[in-house]
């Protein structure tokens, strides 16, 4: 069976490549052609073309930049679809290309099936999408439990196969009791994130500091340029010292080990979760981004856990009630507050549960399976 698989970032690449091995798992003679990156390419072969670096940006200004490429790179795809007829294309996350595909190819008379995996979070910005993906994709595989309700909704078949995230978290956990008094600062993967975010994290530690003495910081960083960056920042601060909490690649480690944290809004704050690092989102970007943000994002919160659990789970301090003194205030309790700390814990927990108890490939590779005969 010929399948064709579409993603179009680092995480989709991760994903995708987990999905294939649990689908040729299922059925060796399984062929694969598509969109992906180098871990999609390892299990899959050469028929798999590595884009996710170039494909893989953020920022509306920084698509527009790369209009042409991405039109020409959608017509070759589906002319590509359209000459070889694959039994199935699978979609992975990535909605402003994939979606696009997915409609290009019903209107160019494709008649294979159009699977989708990981649904792209509409819910929260772009509502009216629902309608046209229910009318040109065969089904929708989910991540998150409410999404099967709200897809299903619209008349498209939907199932839930669980998160990745929580296959990831057992093979890493390990059993360590948290270090008292450590604090984990946890300003994002981005240097633009962490420009607006490490600044006023360095300004709540020396606050924290003055209320809880014994308090020990540190931090990690997605690489060493980045960390070299976040040590000329502290240096520029004036907290020379707060170059020596800074490390690299042990931020599950340190989510492990610290007994409360900060962590920047996006991924980061559901890995937090499944770790049980009782924390504070943080979210600050530039004014305009903002404003347009609340213009197109129709939910009240931003952190995925209170999203999940509908009610508010861990403090969101965004943009305005992002400062210095907000944010050693929400620390400070949660160091000091064992009753608070414990009862946050117990959430996150109970909220994480909801997301499944592993195996979630292997399910979303069944579920293709099953909408393939």
């Amino acid at each position: 069976m010929h399948l064709h698989i579409i993603a179009g970032e680092v995480s989709g690449d991760t994903h995708a490549s987990g999905l294939i091995q649990e689908l040729q798992a299922l059925d060796s003679s399984m062929r694969f052609t598509g969109l992906g990156g180098p871990r999609m390419r390892q299990v899959a072969g050469q028929g798999i073309t590595d884009w996710v670096e170039t494909a893989g940006v953020v920022g509306l200004w920084e698509v527009l930049k790369m209009y042409s490429y991405f039109k020409k790179k959608l017509e070759a795809t589906v002319a590509q679809v359209l000459t070889e007829q694959p039994a199935a294309v699978i979609l992975v996350d990535y909605p402003g290309f994939n979606l696009r595909v997915a409609k290009k190819l019903r209107a160019s008379g494709y008649t294979g099936k159009l699977l989708y995996y990981i649904s792209p979070q509409v819910w929260a910005w772009k509502k009216g999408r629902v309608k046209t993906m229910a009318k040109v994709l065969d089904l929708m595989i989910c991540i998150f439990p409410f999404e099967k309700d709200f897809y299903e909704q619209s008349g498209l078949r939907t199932e839930f196969s669980g998160h990745p995230m929580v296959d990831r978290v057992i093979t890493l956990k390990r059993d360590w009791p948290r270090e008292r008094w450590l604090v984990g600062w946890f300003p994002g993967s981005r240097l633009n994130e962490v420009s607006r975010l490490f600044p006023v994290m360095l300004q709540a530690a020396y606050a924290i500091r003055m209320q809880v003495p014994q308090v020990r910081f540190c931090m990690s960083a997605a690489n060493e340029t980045l960390a070299n960056e976040m040590r000329h920042m502290a240096d520029a601060a004036g907290v020379p010292e707060a170059k020596t909490w800074v490390e690299t690649g042990t931020v599950y480690d340190l989510m492990q080990r610290c007994q409360v944290g900060a962590v920047a809004s996006g991924t980061a704050t559901l890995e937090a979760a499944c770790f049980g690092l009782p924390y504070a989102l943080v979210y600050k970007v530039n004014a305009v981004t903002f404003a347009v943000a609340k213009m197109v994002v129709k939910i009240k919160k931003i952190g995925i856990i209170n999203v999940l659990a509908q009610r508010d789970v861990v403090r969101e301090l965004v943009q305005g009630d992002l400062t210095s003194d907000s944010l050693a205030a929400e620390i400070v309790s949660l160091l000091t507050n064992d009753a608070r700390r414990q009862a946050l814990e117990a959430d996150l927990a109970t909220v994480v549960h909801t997301l499944g108890e592993g195996g979630a490939y292997r399910r979303a590779a069944l579920a293709l399976q099953r909408a393939l005969i």
